[in-house]
Order: C-alpha cells, then sequence, then structure tokens
C-alpha cells in the first residue's frame, strides 16, 4: 500500500467531491463535547473520553482509521485520530500528545470540561480481504490501528493469523498494555514488541520495529498489512513488507498531515495529487509510494 507516478487520469479519484456528499464528511458544524474519562498514558500523552452534547446529536459512528477535528476553546482546532471503537455509553476516544498550545490545551482537560468537535473525517482502514494479517505501529501510531485491531477482534474467527509488530521509544512508552495482553492472550495475536532503548528491567527485544520483521514467516500471497507510526518508520516498513513479497496494493498506511478544513478545500494537507484529510489519512501504498520518497512533500 511497481513503483511507478500516479498514471495520467487517475488523479481523477483525488477530485474533491461536491460538499453534500455526506458519506465522505462528517459533521461540519462543531458539536459540544465533554470530557468524560481521562487517562495519562505516560508524561504528555493522554486519553480522552467523550461524550457529545444530547441537543446536538452528534453521529458517533465512524470507520476506524478516520479522525476527528477537536476545538480547544480559545486556542484552535487540531486533527486527532480515534483510538477506540465506541464504549457501550457511545463514547468518543481520543489519544493526544501533547506538543503544540492546541494539542497541550487538549491535554490539559480535564473530567466535565468541554470542547468541540467536528467529524468524523477521511478514509479509514479497509476489511481485510486476506486470511493472514500483518500490523505494524511505531509509538503513538497505535492509537488509530487500536479501533481496528479490537474491530478485527470481533471477526477473529475470519482469520488465519494476526501479527502485531509494535515499537516504542522506551519501555516506560509503551501503549495500551493492556490491550496488547488482551489481543495476545484471548484472541491469539501473535504479539511482538520492541524499544529503541532499553532500562535495566527490560527483557524484551531492542531495536527498530522493522527489524521484527526478520524471521517472520508470512504468506505473502494472502496477507494484508496496515502500517502507523512516523513517517520514515512507515516509508521503510512498507519497503520491508514489499522486500519480503507482500504486493503493494496490498499495504495501507495512515499518513499524517497539518490539516485545517478537514473536508479538502483548504490545502493544508496537500499531498502529490491528495489530500491527506479527505483521501486519506489511511492509503493504499501503491498509490502513494512515490511520494514517499519525495523530500518535504
Amino acid at each position: 500500500m511497481a513503483a511507478h507516478r500516479l498514471a495520467a487520469g487517475s488523479a481523477d479519484r483525488y477530485m474533491t467531491p461536491k460538499i453534500t456528499d455526506s458519506s465522505l464528511y462528517g459533521r461540519q458544524i462543531p458539536a459540544v463535547a465533554t470530557v468524560i474519562g481521562r487517562k495519562r498514558e505516560f508524561a504528555n500523552v493522554v486519553t480522552l473520553t467523550l461524550r457529545v452534547d444530547e441537543k446536538t446529536a452528534a453521529d458517533t459512528n465512524f470507520t476506524p482509521g478516520q479522525f476527528n477535528m477537536l476545538y480547544a476553546f480559545g486556542v484552535g482546532e487540531a486533527a486527532i485520530s480515534i483510538s477506540d471503537l465506541p464504549d457501550n455509553k457511545g463514547g468518543i476516544v481520543h489519544t493526544i500528545r501533547g506538543a503544540g498550545a492546541i494539542s497541550n490545551a487538549l491535554t490539559f482537560l480535564k473530567k466535565g470540561d468541554a470542547l468541540g468537535l467536528r467529524g468524523p473525517f477521511g478514509a479509514g482502514w479497509p476489511a481485510p480481504r486476506s486470511r493472514d494479517v500483518v500490523i505494524i505501529a511505531g509509538g503513538l501510531g497505535l492509537a488509530p490501528l487500536r479501533p481496528f485491531i479490537n474491530q478485527l477482534m470481533q471477526k477473529r474467527s475470519e482469520y488465519r493469523s494476526i501479527t502485531l509488530l509494535y515499537g516504542a521509544r522506551e519501555p516506560q512508552t509503551l501503549m495500551f498494555e493492556r490491550d496488547l495482553r488482551r489481543w495476545k492472550e484471548r484472541y491469539n495475536v501473535q504479539t511482538y514488541i520492541t524499544v529503541d532503548s532499553a532500562n535495566a528491567a527490560w527483557t524484551g527485544n531492542v531495536g527498530l520495529v522493522t527489524s521484527l520483521l526478520d524471521g517472520l514467516t508470512i504468506d505473502c500471497s494472502n496477507t494484508a498489512a496496515f502500517v502507523c507510526g512516523p513517517e520514515i518508520m512507515m516509508r521503510h516498513a512498507a519497503e520491508s513488507l514489499c522486500g519480503v513479497g507482500i504486493p503493494k496494493n496490498k499495504i495501507w498506511l495512515s499518513m499524517e498531515r497539518n490539516m485545517k478544513c478537514a473536508i479538502g478545500h483548504c490545502g493544508h494537507c496537500q499531498f502529490g495529487p491528495a489530500f491527506v484529510c479527505k483521501d486519506g489519512p489511511v492509503f493504499q501504498y501503491d498509490h502513494i509510494r512515490s511520494n514517499m520518497f519525495v523530500k518535504e512533500l
């Protein structure tokens, strides 16, 4: 998800649809949401569970891999991936790393605080059409994959094998450890974890997440792969997957760019002929591979 640039005319699939196409766009006018749950994952990373004001009744249905625009009142709006399936009360879950004024303001929200919410937007992870699934996550990239993995668990019998390769900077920055254990122990997900830098207590793998592919037995003719993490990691992971024989059209990546409008009008997130907010953030690798090697695109 053959190295090639988009053929003439292929950019048509990236043309901006009419704004009335509700299948492509979520709620345009922000709903008022309230923080009903807050969990600090580590350092500056927080998971918020939100409930939308019943008066505005935003749709909480979404495809795993999509994102919402969250508005911190008086500060601004940012695109944040949805990081879990809705709970039984319809709670909407987002995991946020404080890295700038807006994301920091969102991570400082407490239970009972209000914020604005637009969405959901974008293209999510497609349902695998292969019996085997490989998932590669780097750092906070596990968050957009988490609802997708939980969705796969609901249909676990449909897949022969599911393999998760997950890399973090340090043991203390591993995300969703309870989920990692549950996926492995209850659903027989082959789980391999590595860290870039280990402490004295760490007994697991040390190294890049792509190194976990070494020695992995993959039925390349019947495997779909899904990758999310830092862009350089995704590029190397996708090329490694291609190197072991998985076709480029069976690899999907979740891209990240600065987003403003979320509907493909402002151009902030343009990526070659595509817009990450509208045509992505999940892309098939063969559609974007050539652009992955263009510096500063």
